[in-house]
Order: C-alpha cells, then structure tokens, then sequence
C-alpha cells in the first residue's frame, strides 16, 4: 500500500496534466491570447448638460431596475435629442446596466433597495456609492428616478388594474415637504408637474396621480430607495412612474412629458430633435446605431444588422473601451462571440476573428463617385455608384463580400453595388458593406461603404454623431 501523501501527490501530478492538457485544447480553439478578450465594462455614465452652474440642475436615473424600459429609453433620448440652453440636466441613463442589458429587474438583487444599508461585499456596492456621490453633488437641486409601475394608480380603489397598490402612472414623494431644501415643497411642486403632464394625456385613463408614500412614519422598503436616501440627504426627490400596461414608446412619452414639466418648474430651458409623441418617440429610439472599438480602429453600423456578423477583427491586446451612437448600446460576451445589445434588445452577434492590431493608419484616401476623399478608420462613406480604394504603400485593402478573383489587395479597384454578394453585408438591407485595410498581417483600420443613398452626407462621416460626452 502506497502511503498517504504518495497518492496525494500522484492525484497533483494527474491534475497537473489534466490542467496542462486542457490549456492545451483551449490554446488550440483560442489562439493568439484570443481568451484574453473579456465583456466591455458595463459601468453606468452621466452626462451632463447645460453650462450654467449657477442655474437649476435637474438629476435624472434610468434603469435602476433592468426591466423597465420606458424609465431608460426617455433617459437615453435626453442624451441624444436633447439641447439645454439654459440650466442644467445631469443623466443617468443606464444605472443598473448589466440588469439592463439581461433584461433583468436586478441580477443582483432590486437595487432599488440598496440605499439604506449595503455590505461592501455586495457586487453593486460600488455602483450606488458613486451614484450616492452624484445625488450628494452640491449643484444638484432635484432628482427624479424613472420607473415603469404596475396598472394605474388610483387614490382609491376602482378594480385590479385601478388602485392605492398599483404604482403606473404617479408621481411618488416621500413625504409633503423638505425642510431647508430648494424645491421642498414636494407635494406642492409634484401637483403642478402633474396639472402639466395631465394637459397632454393620450387616454383620460393615463391620468398622473399624486402618491406620498409617507415614508418616515415607517415604510421599510421604501426607506432603502434611492428617493428616499436623496430625501435624507436633504435632495428634492421623485418618482417617476408611467404604467407597464403600455407600450415602450408611450411610456417613454409619458416619462419625457413629466421631466418636460420639471425643467418647466425649474426655468430650464431646453430643445429636442422630434416632436413629442409616441410615434415619434418610437422612432427616435429606433434610430441609426453606431458603436466603434479600439480606438475606433473597428466600426460597426448596427441599425438592422444582420443576426451574426462574422470575421470580426479583434485583438485581446488592447481593452474593447466602446464609442457608442446612444448610451444603451453595449458589447457584452467573451472568447468565441459577442452579443451586441440595446437595452434590453438583443441586436447582434460579432463572431471574432483574432489577431494583431497596427495603429499607423491615419488615413484611407478613395475616390466615392469621382470624388477624392480622405477617410479616416472608423468613418462612412455614402456610395451612389462605385468607390475606389487608392492604394498606399505597405498597406493592403479587403472588401468584405467583394469577389475579384486572383487579387490579393483589392486597393485600385472600382467597385459598384452589383459587385458584392449580399450575404456579406452587415444590414438586412444588404446594402452596408466592410471595407478593411491591413498591414502585412495585421488589422490596421475599416471603413464602411454605405449604397443605402438615403443620406444627405457625403464621404468621412466622424464620430460627431455620438451622444455628449459621459463624464
């Protein structure tokens, strides 16, 4: 009988080559570090709007809880379609992004009751400590918490859907008023806000409702809500309800009419890029979406892309830091691919091809309909009838879907629509196509050729387009 730690030890060594065995099959399946590659950060973003530090400051949350999408939708469209030419509006699109983008209330937990009390052990301690820290901002005045509540709540009882423990369709104070606070009169200013909002109602059903849910007298729960830890702190706070029993567009309508009706109440001064209603409203959340990664070296425009874009240049030698057309949009996976969500929405799929990166590209010079243009990595070019490629020394170009048999570097080539295979494309449309640039073996930059004509832009279309910067 072999004595105890001899068989220990030949249990380490068969471990040992199990391990290096299965290192083995992983480097096989994943070269070149490819399992390096990890999930973008899903961390939340605040931007901020407006440049008049003395004036009013108005601090908006969405998605602090993942499920309820009109609260983070009417958060995004702020960021994107929103001007503010006097005061200021802070915007937390996307608080609880990870439950976002899983379509989750909490994966965690309800992080909507993590603001009393929370062990640093908790995964989302870090999350509502630096939210804490943006309510506690002095420059803020009033914070509104944007939810999707249950049926339509009624002051008194009226049937399952209408009543006192339905949440839809209120605004919820914590208590009348706040000593010592500007905007204290809570109930006072949440009925005007509401007399505003119920101007524009699309169904008499819609009507906004006052709800103080009196928490000081000793509602627990609602004494770990964010509203309430604001309240505390001496920080005008609301809730913002607008009913499940709608549609996404509507409630996002809903929610933009009472956060109209704050900035109103506060004397800012604001613009938007569509009109207020729900078809509208749709349709700037449905709008074009474009995500870059490193360092915009990889550019991708994802309105109706294909399910599964393959043969993706990635490299797991620089972090995947996304640039993104609206603060929702993410890149989440690892190893053999990516997903691509919007929201909640799943949008598509990046299967990776990985390998090495070359930073010296500056500049793809091309000629789009007799035109010169220099085209920087990570721009567009509108196509009516053919583009070429102007070849550069020590660089070689690919044309995704693009077949001309014999060549290797299709620079120097006129290409036309009727040239590539549809299935190549990266839209359903088949009519967006990649346009890669190599150096030796190394990925140095993309374009994207665009044949939709439906733009009024020419050539070189920049990240300009991108929401204000999250500070």
């Amino acid at each position: 009988m072999k004595p105890v730690d001899s068989v220990a030890g030949n249990g380490r060594h068969c471990l040992m080559w199990l391990y290096c065995g299965l290192m083995l099959c992983l480097m096989l399946l994943f070269p070149s570090g490819a399992m390096l590659a990890a999930t973008a950060s899903l961390d939340f973003t605040l931007h901020k709007q407006g440049a008049s530090p003395s004036a009013p400051t108005l601090l908006i949350i969405g998605g602090i809880q993942g499920d309820e999408p009109g609260g983070f939708n009417a958060a995004s469209l702020l960021v994107t379609d929103y001007q503010i030419d006097y005061g200021n509006v802070w915007v937390v699109p996307n608080l609880n992004f990870e439950s976002i983008v899983h379509r989750s209330r909490g994966v965690h937990g309800d992080m909507n009751r993590k603001f009393l009390d929370l062990a640093e052990q908790d995964p989302e301690y870090d999350t509502v400590q630096k939210i804490k820290s943006i309510i506690l901002n002095k420059q803020v005045d009033v914070v509104l918490n944007l939810h999707d509540g249950s049926g339509y709540y009624r002051p008194r009882h009226q049937d399952s859907l209408h009543g006192p423990h339905r949440w839809g369709q209120s605004l919820i104070v914590d208590q009348a008023e706040l000593d010592d606070a500007r905007y204290g009169n809570l109930s006072e200013t949440g009925e005007r806000v509401i007399r505003r909002v119920n101007q524009r109602l699309l169904d008499s059903e819609h009507r906004y409702h006052l709800k103080n849910t009196h928490t000081r007298k000793g509602d627990r729960e609602m004494e770990k809500t964010l509203t309430y830890f604001a309240i505390r702190n001496k920080k005008a706070a609301f809730g913002v309800e607008a009913s499940k029993s709608l549609n996404t567009e509507f409630r996002a309508f809903y929610h933009l009419n009472v956060i109209e009706a704050f900035m109103q109440e506060m004397g800012i001064e604001f613009r938007r890029d569509f009109t207020l209603e729900p078809a509208h409203v749709k349709q700037a959340i449905e709008k074009e979406l474009y995500l870059a990664m490193f360092n915009k070296r990889l550019f991708l425009d994802m309105t109706n892309a294909r399910d599964w874009l393959r043969y993706v240049p990635m490299t797991p030698r620089q972090p995947m830091q996304i640039e993104a057309s609206n603060p929702l949009l993410a890149v989440v996976g690892s190893g053999r691919h990516y997903k691509v969500r919007y929201g909640n929405r799943g949008v598509a799929n990046l299967h990776p091809e990985f390998m090495e990166f070359d930073d010296s590209l500056k500049y793809i010079p091309v000629l789009v309909d007799d035109r010169y243009k220099l085209v920087r990595p990570g721009e567009k070019i509108m196509v009516r009838n053919n583009f070429m490629v102007i070849p550069q020394t020590e660089y070689r170009v690919n044309i995704i879907g693009f077949v001309h048999d014999g060549v290797d570097d299709e620079a120097g080539v006129f290409v036309s629509y009727e040239n590539f295979m549809p299935r190549f494309s990266i839209d359903r449309q088949a009519k967006k196509f990649r346009v890669e640039v190599y150096r030796g073996d190394k990925f140095s930059g993309m374009i994207l050729a665009d044949f939709t004509q439906q733009s009024s832009v020419d050539a070189g279309v920049d990240l300009a387009y991108y929401p204000r910067q999250a500070d």
